[in-house]
């Protein structure tokens, strides 16, 4: 797979005019704080892939095989026999519930919703890039779904919870079917200390590693939620409404093929 031959003209483009679209939303200091840093790092980032390009004048190569999970040892590696079939990042909402007459309580998750940008190409040639999208997302409005602030990624795809309450990822365009991936949760673990807050300074959401379940298409077989931007609800439901939301941001990478057994 090769990236198109107006690479650098487009992300000259993106450079060019990004900042003036859309308006970022920080609404307390370290959220303020947080997210001038994540623009900087991007465009920094961004400026620089720019001038690599322009100089080797050279289209580079998107093979997906030279992506790597930022896994750190938080999460299991995937199942051998799989191979990395496509890389999203996800900018939505974490979902929540709280019964008022109980503010005590901790908000109660009810799922997510949020619009898949297709990342392969990045998670392939600029990793580096790629760990700064969420920080950075997460501080734009939802107010376009087909945009994803100044990443500019095509859509690829939503996530969203079915009325079994089953996470599922509707990978499909009219342009391209990657699959459909109704998953369970296999295991989580913390967000590094380092991860960017959201537009309120709510915490970053856990990283997951999901097995898909029945129903999946294309050979699926596990998805990995990382790099996590905001998503976390207050520790109570004080002041909460019944019903809430909290933006976030994530990288989603998708495993496919067929899982080879241990030999006894």
């Amino acid at each position: 797979m090769q990236l198109p031959t107006l690479l650098v003209s487009a992300l000259v483009a993106i450079v060019s005019a990004a900042p003036t679209y859309p308006e970022v939303k920080a609404k307390d200091a370290r959220s303020a704080i947080d997210s001038l840093g994540s623009l900087s790092e991007y465009f920094n980032s961004l400026a620089y892939k720019v001038k690599a390009a322009k100089v080797s004048g050279e289209v580079p190569v998107c093979d997906l095989s030279q992506a790597k999970m930022p896994l750190n040892g938080a999460l299991a590696d995937p199942a051998k026999g799989l191979t990395l079939k496509h890389v999203a990042v996800g900018r939505g909402t974490q979902n929540y519930t709280c019964d008022p007459k109980e503010p005590s309580v901790a908000p109660k998750a009810t799922g997510a919703v949020a619009t898949l940008f297709n990342a392969s190409c990045v998670a392939a040639l600029y990793p580096d890039l790629l760990e700064r999208i969420p920080g950075m997302a997460v501080h734009f409005p939802l107010t376009n779904a087909s945009r994803l602030g100044p990443a500019e990624l095509p859509v690829s795809g939503h996530h969203y919870f079915t009325a079994d309450g089953v996470p599922f990822f509707d990978i499909r365009t009219p342009s391209q079917d990657i699959g459909e991936a109704p998953c369970s949760k296999n295991d989580s673990a913390p967000a590094p200390s380092t991860a960017s807050v959201g537009q309120k300074g709510e915490a970053a959401v856990p990283w997951l590693k999901l097995d898909t379940v029945e129903g999946a298409t294309h050979n699926i077989k596990q998805v990995y939620r990382l790099t996590t931007a905001g998503g976390s609800p207050p520790a109570t439901c004080e002041g909460m409404k019944a019903q809430f939301q909290v933006e976030y941001s994530t990288v989603y990478w998708f495993w496919a093929g067929d899982i080879e057994e241990d030999e006894e």
